[in-house]
């Protein structure tokens, strides 16, 4: 099987339903939730497959989300149904709220790092901003990116926060506080997310 196409030689890459040059956000976009899986792949190598059985099961998933998230933000037709749905986010927050009460109470900010598994996933965390960032900007320039790509990313960051500290926990190895941080955290949770949502 041949994989090259040449047909990207010019600058330009196929879209679900169009063309578009390869520094178009849009590839951005979905290059970067490309990326996000590159590195849950690697922080899934370097979990232990008893310990973490079931990280490593929400791991797989979320791999198999992030391609939808990607194909989702790559389709321009408007004949070819979305693929991510709001379930994968309602299932993000009750893991969450789990890790949350898995972990240590949590005050301050805290250093990305602990054990080697922690910190893929705390860059596979820092990426998945930055793929939002570029969701956020896309949305300004076509109406038709639907919402949720955006929430799926932006309640993923947050798992894979949560995450890094239950890894760290379960791995006795404990967080490190950045020292110069307000105290920013009530119960794990950040301070406004504690209140009613507006």
């Amino acid at each position: 099987m041949r994989i090259y196409t040449r047909t990207g030689d010019k600058g330009q890459t196929s879209l679900i339903g169009g063309r578009v040059d390869k520094d178009d956000v849009r590839v951005e976009a979905y290059g970067t939730v490309d990326e996000v899986n590159c590195f849950v792949g690697q922080a899934m190598t370097e979990l232990d497959p008893v310990q973490f059985e079931d990280v490593l099961d929400d791991l797989e998933k979320i791999q198999h989300e992030l391609f939808d998230c990607g194909g989702d933000l790559s389709n321009v037709s408007k004949k070819r149904a979305m693929k991510l749905t709001s379930e994968s986010i309602a299932y993000l927050e009750k893991k969450i709220d789990r890790f949350i009460e898995e972990a240590p109470e949590l005050e301050r900010f805290i250093l990305p790092g602990g054990t080697k598994p922690a910190s893929s996933i705390h860059i596979a965390r820092t990426v998945t901003r930055r793929a939002e960032r570029f969701v956020v900007r896309l949305m300004k320039t076509d109406e038709n990116v639907p919402e949720v790509p955006l929430k799926y990313l932006n309640r993923l960051s947050d798992y894979f926060f949560a995450l890094g500290r239950v890894i760290n926990y379960r791995l006795n190895v404990k967080d490190v506080e950045y020292i110069r941080s307000a105290k920013v955290f009530r119960g794990g949770k950040r301070k406004e997310d504690t209140t009613d949502e507006q």
